[in-house]
């Protein structure tokens, strides 16, 4: 075996050790969670977790149902998602090709500021400044609910969707632009009919990075979504997400109880949640891929 053999073979078991420890880890992350979940199955049942109400304190009958946690996160989330989604895309879209050099060398330094700012801080916003916008605005009672934390997490993940989002527009090939403004398109015609539907795996790559953003996110909504544990998927009552409900509960909860046995079915179906999330865009950047353009 000469050197170069050897050498190259070194490399592909160092890459193949790297590969198999995000497997095992993931692995060992699901074995620790389960392993701390039996207890709460072994004393209240799995049937316990589809309660809907979650009362893990009570004088009368403590409840886990993760019902109202879930439809909490759902309603945030996509609420999340809906105002991310356009501001992020038509923000990538502007900067990439719109704006002028100088535009485009302000513009980028702030966004990347705003992906950098703490969460602590936008909840802290949100409080102070946010919420009672919504409050007037709508005519409420409160303005800690979902759409407070909503619009925070909608402004967290906007950052992720357009720098994703405007590497993709950018490796479009010029040669589709030039084609298409030779055949007479205008420079609007050409961005929304050539240049970013060439550029849709990445943009939807883009979005569904920052979807995984805002379900990850935790000290924004403990702040401003209420952290009332109803289940409703109305946008302007308190919500509690199942992130919140692990950073509020985890550090006071007795441990080896099946209070604390509980939040770890909340990491579970979050980590499950985030799984299916991962596999429905894999699907669509399949299905996408497979599908003839032009």
């Amino acid at each position: 075996m000469t050197k170069k053999q050897l050498s190259d073979l070194v490399v592909k078991y160092l890459f193949q050790i790297a590969a198999s420890m995000t497997v095992l880890i993931v692995a060992l992350i699901f074995l620790f969670l389960f392993k701390e979940s039996i207890p709460f199955v072994r004393d209240l049942g799995l049937g316990a977790l589809f309660d809907v109400r979650w009362e893990p304190v009570s004088y009368v009958k403590e409840r886990f149902g993760i019902y109202p946690l879930f439809l909490g996160s759902l309603s945030v989330t996509f609420l999340a998602t809906i105002i991310a989604i356009p501001f992020g895309v038509i923000g990538a879209v502007y900067i990439s090709e719109i704006a002028t050099p100088l535009e485009r060398e302000i513009f980028k330094p702030f966004v990347e500021l705003l992906a950098g700012i703490p969460s602590v801080v936008l909840g802290f916003f949100g409080m102070v400044v946010l919420a009672p916008i919504v409050k007037a605005v709508f005519h409420l009672s409160s303005g800690l609910n979902a759409l407070t934390g909503a619009l925070l997490l909608a402004l967290m993940a906007i950052p992720t969707i357009i720098s994703i989002s405007e590497d993709a527009l950018k490796s479009v090939p010029m040669s589709y632009k030039q084609a298409s403004l030779a055949l007479g398109a205008n420079k609007l015609e050409t961005i929304w009919r050539v240049t970013v539907p060439a550029a849709l795996s990445g943009i939807i790559a883009a979005i569904m990075l920052g979807m995984g953003r805002v379900i990850g996110e935790t000290m924004t909504v403990l702040m401003v979504t209420g952290n009332a544990p109803i289940p409703t998927l109305n946008p302007f009552e308190s919500v509690r997400t199942m992130t919140a409900t692990i950073a509020a509960e985890m550090g006071e909860v007795a441990f080896g109880s099946v209070h604390y046995s509980s939040l770890f079915w909340v990491g579970i179906i979050l980590l499950i949640a985030t799984f299916i999330l991962n596999m429905i865009a894999q699907r669509v950047l399949k299905n996408y891929k497979r599908r003839p353009h032009g």
